[in-house]
């Protein structure tokens, strides 16, 4: 078999095994799935009474992760730590895990928070009640860390709340200030 012949011949011989593999992996039984990634055991906790929970998706502003947890309106008045508050409207309460979502430092600023009714009005964070309640209005987020509290706002008694705007700082790099994200508080039926 000349030279050229038996090149020709290892090239035939090639393809077709190449050919013959593919087919008869491709026959085969699909590839197993890659395991799931493991996940930490939580335990649920028990909503507060007359805690509305919500069940809405996780939100993402710049590098932090939002998510509410419950919710509660209509409080004519709270308790602090030494005295009974009275509203100048209703007390709202929203119950919040934030979480950063970046390798370094974020900083979280209750006041930048809304509350949004369905007229369309905003309310910021009211800072006697939740420096009252012993709530955070500003605090350092580390890398990957996740934190739990409520925000306080004290609202007119004839507002609808709907919403809450989370605003967060701006990514690096970004050109303005960030417009927040919403996150629903009620139902199309509404609670």
């Amino acid at each position: 078999m000349p030279w050229f012949g038996r090149v020709g011949f290892l090239m035939v011989t090639a393809v077709v095994t190449a050919v013959v593999t593919a087919l008869v992996s491709g026959c085969s039984d699909a590839p197993a799935k890659p395991a799931a990634a493991p996940t930490y055991p939580l335990p649920a906790q028990t909503a507060r009474p007359d805690e509305t929970v919500i069940t809405a998706p996780p939100v993402v502003d710049g590098q932090m992760r939002f998510r509410v947890l419950g919710y509660r309106d209509g409080m004519p008045s709270t308790f602090g730590s030494h005295a009974e508050w009275n509203a100048k409207g209703q007390f709202v309460r929203v119950r919040v895990l934030i979480e950063s979502t970046d390798r370094t430092n974020q900083t979280f600023d209750a006041k930048q928070q809304l509350l949004v009714a369905s007229d369309g009005r905003t309310f910021h964070v009211d800072n006697f009640s939740q420096a009252m309640k012993r709530q955070p209005d500003e605090l350092p987020v580390g890398s990957f860390v996740r934190m739990e509290f409520d925000l306080w706002f004290d609202v007119p008694k004839d507002a609808r709340i709907v919403k809450v705007r989370f605003v967060a700082d701006p990514p690096l790099g970004a050109s303005g200030p960030s417009n927040g994200v919403d996150v629903p508080l009620r139902s199309a039926s509404g609670p």
